[in-house]
């Protein structure tokens, strides 16, 4: 295993989205052909699967340095009415466009913190989504919690309009890890957030656990994984840190590169941790991800329902999902656009009634049938091409870079179709890699992504 983490250890994309963000044609991309594509999506699916939301809550009261998502640091909570009062009109002109009520299957907080904002404010967020739009079926809606700052009022009010899933981003419980990602919090805390939604009725809640952080040791890995299994979430995300401190706006300088464990250590720090948490019950879900067997993300494997997008792993598909707020990207299906960074441009762009999006992607026939391949190693472990994909021209390429992959027993290659093997989930980065023409055709000429180890 050392010479195959050595030999696969490289930049590479974690798959999200494909083509992934730095690849997109934003040259030809058509905010009139976004559109079209978002109302045809809508069109196709709103009233046979519904759409997903995903809302994003950037404030947060310090900075966390492993974090590489976009945030704004303040402990001034007069940002929280100003923003919900944005957003939900960005909300409104997407609704315009929309010839019916949306219907919500899945709906997402993200941050950020999303329990920077109070109780009141949050239920005003939810019900104000809904004076327009109404839940479907199914429905699942989930939101990130801060262990330190979410209370039971936060807990009961978000369950009150319709969530039942809640996870928090504990990372890891030595107090040398917490203080190096300025991330401090006692288990007591974790244990409160991970009861009280029991005690509440959420249906899962989640620990997001983070493997490669500086100063951490194999034994810390042990110990978090010990005390994690004394609160028994029903999920968790089990994520290689993803070290990208030269990304503008990341905080994430506040130790040395030789404060990371080297890639054989985290390599043994993600065998480790796999082991005690199959050993606990949890089954492995994709990239990443373990799951009790009585968990929808679970379930929804095992009927080959699993599905990936912007939000990460979640218990079904939707064609459309709408992204909400700063930075937030929406998909629909046959197009990606991406709204602006920057808070002030933001509101300006929504009080003037334009939808606030700065960059995107129009997605070519190719570009869909190469996303549908990586879908499906990245929730199946597999993917197979009938005879009607052979027009796929890239296809004998893709083949040839598996072909080494095949004698490492990454994966198995049979007629039509490739298997990852136990061996090869690890490596699922680099076999998606191999279908990623995009990549080969053009390498980045700076470095865009984390390692993939």
């Amino acid at each position: 295993m050392c010479d195959l983490v050595q030999k696969y250890n490289i930049p590479g994309p974690r798959y999200t989205s494909y083509p992934t963000v730095p690849y997109w044609n934003i040259e030809t991309f058509s905010g009139k052909e976004w559109k079209s594509t978002l109302k045809r999506s809508f069109e196709e699916s709103n009233s046979s699967e519904g759409i997903s939301l995903y809302i994003h809550l950037p404030f947060c009261e310090s900075m966390c340095t492993f974090c590489g998502c976009h945030k704004r640091i303040t402990k001034r909570h007069d940002v929280e009415a100003p923003y919900i009062k944005t957003v939900l009109k960005e909300w409104r002109l997407y609704c315009n466009l929309f010839s019916e009520k949306p219907i919500i299957k899945e709906l997402h907080l993200g941050g950020g913190t999303p329990t920077f904002f109070s109780p009141l404010n949050l239920k005003r967020l939810i019900n104000g989504i809904f004076s327009t739009a109404v839940k479907s079926d199914g429905y699942e809606f989930s939101f990130e919690g801060h262990p330190n700052n979410t209370t039971k009022e936060h807990l009961q009010a978000l369950y009150d309009v319709g969530f039942r899933r809640v996870s928090y981003g504990i990372q890891d419980y030595n107090l040398t890890v917490q203080k190096a990602i300025h991330r401090i919090q006692p288990f007591e805390n974790v244990k409160n957030v991970t009861e009280w939604p029991r005690e509440i009725g959420y249906e899962s809640i989640g620990h997001d656990i983070i493997f490669g952080l500086p100063h951490q040791t194999l034994a810390n890995i042990e110990q978090t994984i010990t005390m994690t299994k004394a609160l028994k979430p029903d999920r968790l995300a089990f994520y290689s840190y993803a070290h990208v401190p030269w990304l503008r706006g990341n905080g994430q300088r506040g130790y040395r590169d030789e404060d990371l464990p080297s890639a054989e250590e985290k390599r043994k720090q993600y065998e480790t941790g796999k082991k005690l948490l199959t050993k606990a019950g949890y089954h492995e879900i994709g990239m990443d991800h373990f799951a009790l067997s009585s968990d929808g993300l679970y379930t929804s494997m095992e009927s080959g329902k699993l599905h990936r997008n912007f939000m990460g792993y979640t218990a079904s598909k939707t064609q459309l999902m709408i992204g909400l707020g700063v930075s937030s990207i929406s998909d629909s299906w046959y197009s990606f656009a991406q709204n602006v960074k920057n808070l002030e441009e933001y509101t300006h762009l929504v009080d003037n009634a334009i939808i606030p999006i700065y960059r995107g992607h129009i997605l070519t026939d190719e570009d869909r049938i190469i996303r549908r391949h990586i879908l499906n190693l990245m929730c199946r472990f597999g993917t197979s091409w009938s005879d009607t994909d052979l027009h796929f021209p890239a296809l004998p390429s893709v083949l040839d870079r598996l072909h080494e992959m095949e004698l490492d027993q990454l994966i198995d290659i049979r007629p039509n179709q490739i298997k990852v093997t136990q061996k090869g989930r690890p490596f699922i980065r680099n076999i998606c890699m191999a279908f990623d023409v995009l990549l080969h055709r053009k390498a980045p000429e700076t470095r865009l992504f984390s390692m993939t180890v």
